[in-house]
């Protein structure tokens, strides 16, 4: 496996990101004895307790949680933000090949588990973040106290994806020049400054560091024997019986994923009873748009007497 990582340079001086980068080795995964290192993102004193974990999805990176961090830390929780393989901080194989769903999956459940060893969790989770953290959480429950999902989706293939997902795997495929910047920004409902376009791009120096950006849209399952089919099918049947809190915090403007969250809302028995929430002018990417008001939507859900200590 040929890995590469990107300049810390590039990552100097971004506006509103200044947190100290933090670093754990997980198995690279090619039946070698190398690893990888994966990149996360450690604020906050944890004097409430509670583990927040912030998973980003494709094509960005920790800094979309950059406005939302200070606002949990500030009411007590330990942030934890992880950059997925590929992405952020964290090193970037080279081939498209080295990505699968199961290997995604298996590095975090490794950098959070098996290195971090992090419990009593409050999973945040958006696009593909909530299909590596709800496989983690079926695989877990007992590390979690809560959940909630914010545009975002767990899909096995068995149902026809949406005209809108269908048309962004296309572009994704056939762009010659994936501008992560500026897909993050045409996701937003809100205009992102150069600077904050060019630090998405920061990870990215040339397109062969983009292989697991390329990739993603394509591990997503759109048919029944897509080799996560099953996995994904197994994880449902787990948040089928999970009855601990499980709020749904969904952007109105979001074409990918909006009226998903009524998915969560009937087959999972932790979302009854909840506050679900609307969040007006949330785009696909909320975190940028409305992330302050979705981060007191968070601390909300925590202080709000449900978890392992209130009553479960």
């Amino acid at each position: 496996m040929q890995i590469l990582r990107t300049p810390d340079e590039r990552f100097r001086d971004l506006p509103d990101y200044p947190f100290e980068p933090s670093y754990v080795e997980v198995a690279a995964g090619d039946g070698s004895d190398g690893t990888l290192r994966a990149h996360y993102v450690d604020e906050g004193d944890g004097g409430s307790g509670e583990t927040v974990l912030l998973m980003h999805g494709e094509p960005s990176w920790s800094y979309l949680y950059r406005h939302m961090i200070p606002v949990l830390a500030g009411a007590g929780h330990r942030c934890v933000a992880p950059d997925l393989i590929g992405f952020g901080r964290s090193d970037k194989p080279a081939a498209r090949s080295d990505y699968t769903y199961q290997r995604h999956v298996d590095w975090m459940r490794e950098a959070l588990f098996d290195r971090l060893d992090l419990s009593r969790i409050t999973l945040v989770c958006q696009d593909w973040g909530g299909l590596i953290g709800l496989r983690l959480v079926a695989e877990h429950p007992d590390r979690f106290a809560r959940v909630v999902v914010a545009n975002t989706f767990l899909p096995t293939g068995d149902e026809e994806p949406g005209k809108a997902f269908l048309d962004w795997r296309e572009f994704s495929q056939t762009t010659p020049d994936l501008r992560v910047g500026d897909i993050v920004d045409l996701g937003c409902r809100s205009d992102l400054s150069r600077e904050v376009k060019a630090a998405y791009d920061a990870p990215f120096p040339d397109d062969s560091f983009k292989a697991g950006a390329r990739q993603f849209p394509m591990l997503v399952p759109v048919s029944s024997d897509d080799p996560a089919g099953g996995p994904n099918r197994e994880a449902w049947r787990v948040l089928g019986r999970f009855d601990k809190p499980f709020l749904c915090a969904f952007g109105d403007e979001d074409p990918i994923t909006r009226g998903l969250d009524r998915i969560f809302r009937e087959r999972v028995p932790g979302t009854r009873g909840q506050d679900h929430v609307t969040v007006t002018g949330g785009g696909h990417f909320l975190q940028e748009d409305r992330g302050r008001e979705l981060a007191a939507t968070v601390n909300r859900f925590i202080g709000s007497g449900t978890g392992p200590d209130g009553g479960l």
